[in-house]
């Protein structure tokens, strides 16, 4: 078993440096006398990293194939990239607020190329594609340049990206539990890959971001931002005011547009107030109406806003696959309504949650005060965090509910509604959820005077 398992992390590390040479001839393979990063612990670390841990994301991609092992390809492509980044760090000035598109081009594309698979096609697979392609927006943290970029430190900047693709690895996970290991493998596999492979990684070598060259050094100044833009400023649809830094660079990737398209100066009150990181994210901060029009319906304008400073207000939203709350408290609510095909994100703690008519929407909370209410709605997701009192379904029609370990004493109270499951961390295994139908169909018999109500039990075989 052992050899077996040498012999395929050999074959993975083989793959990758070939498709290092071929797509990066810039990165050279491992232990060469004339690549002095060599060497260098933290890229020794790194090797070792993408050989073990994206090692087993690809064995277990290789045994599903399809666009598993083509989103997976990619994944093992932008690590590639992320490695010959670190080594320019190193060898590279910190790079202005002007330059650090052009220093992250080459991860932007690739993370491009991964959202173009997981949007451009109906596939039997498309949670384990948007899962893949959500994924490498953790490795942004290589643009960290220090306090007021725009992003969080290097370890919340994976933790938080992860969050929102553990959304659709979750999915995976259930999917396949009791159907077929390997897709269950690498649905595992790839959360460990990040969380905590690449977040203990960081932690060891670059707790703060990277190692930059100390400025006045001879060799590389930082690179030049393409001409004509100025800034990594991209005006954002959600917000009145622009983003700033790496997150605006990772709110154009995940629009699918080009990354230099619709660039515009940074000025000093800009670069370290919105630290936003996705396409939708809305802050409290500024005028507390923003709208979000790139996702409307025909019934309404398409809305993500604070309102009177107590209530977010997310209507119309279609096809919106990152809308984000992040500055919320215990005094706000949040209220969704009539949206579709969209997943929402609050970031906070909120007094309590409500999803009136809306389909196909998939929700992940950190947790509420009072309740979280579902209403009037078909096939919906719901993933918490954090704790919750209350959830009320109500005359609705598929509802999924991932209940976290400080979630399990919720009161969960239903009314004519159907296809209700209840997903809970199984506690005779690492990393699966057990799945347990709420009942919707109930005897009623009369006795003693009075009638007594049941729920139907079904046994399987």
């Amino acid at each position: 078993m052992e050899g077996a398992l040498i012999g395929r992390l050999e074959a993975a590390v083989s793959r990758l440096e070939a498709l290092s040479a071929g797509a990066h001839p810039s990165i050279a393979p491992r232990g060469l006398p004339d690549d002095a990063s060599a060497q260098d612990p933290a890229i020794l670390a790194f090797d070792d990293l993408v050989a073990s841990a994206l090692g087993r994301v690809s064995a277990a991609a290789g045994k599903i194939g399809a666009e598993v092992a083509e989103v997976t390809r990619l994944v093992e492509k932008a690590f590639l990239v992320g490695k010959d980044l670190l080594i320019r760090t190193k060898q590279t000035q910190k790079p202005t607020m002007e330059s650090l598109a052009a220093f992250m081009g080459p991860l932007n594309e690739t993370i491009l190329e991964a959202n173009a698979l997981a949007e451009g096609t109906r596939s039997s697979h498309a949670n384990h594609l948007k899962a893949a392609a959500g994924s490498l927006a953790a490795l942004a943290w290589i643009g960290y340049t220090g306090k007021g970029c725009g992003m969080p430190l290097p370890m919340a900047q994976v933790e938080e990206s992860w969050q929102m693709a553990e959304f659709y690895s979750n999915k995976v996970l259930v999917e396949y539990k009791n159907k077929d290991p390997d897709h269950v493998e690498w649905a595992k596999a790839l959360k460990e890959l990040y969380v905590p492979n690449l977040r203990d990684y960081i932690k060891r070598f670059y707790p703060l971001g990277p190692v930059w060259q100390p400025p006045g050094s001879a060799t590389n100044k930082a690179p030049s931002a393409p001409s004509p833009p100025a800034s990594l400023a991209i005006s954002s649809a959600s917000s009145s005011q622009p983003k700033s830094g790496m997150s605006a660079v990772f709110a154009e990737i995940s629009s699918g547009k080009p990354v230099t398209q619709g660039l515009r100066k940074v000025t000093d009150d800009m670069k370290s107030k919105n630290r936003t990181g996705r396409t939708g994210v809305v802050t409290a901060e500024g005028k507390e109406t923003r709208t979000a029009p790139s996702f409307g319906s025909t019934k309404g304008p398409a809305k993500l806003e604070l309102q009177m400073g107590r209530k977010w207000v997310v209507e119309h939203q279609i096809g919106n696959k990152s809308l984000i709350i992040e500055e919320c408290d215990t005094k706000q609510s949040v209220y969704a309504y009539g949206c579709k095909d969209s997943v929402l994100q609050v970031k906070g703690k909120v007094n309590n949650i409500t999803i009136d008519k809306c389909t196909k929407v998939g929700v992940l909370f950190k947790g509420v005060v009072a309740a979280f209410e579902v209403v009037n709605c078909n096939s919906v997701e719901v993933q918490c965090e954090g704790s919750v009192p209350t959830i009320s379904i109500d005359n609705t029609s598929g509802c999924q509910l991932y209940l976290s370990k400080e979630s399990l004493d919720t009161s969960i109270t239903t009314a004519k509604s159907s296809e209700i499951n209840a997903l809970i961390p199984d506690a005779n295994s690492d990393g699966d959820w057990a799945e347990h139908s709420l009942p919707q169909q109930y005897i009623h018999a009369f006795k003693d005077g009075q009638f007594t109500t049941s729920p139907v039990s079904h046994s399987g075989a």
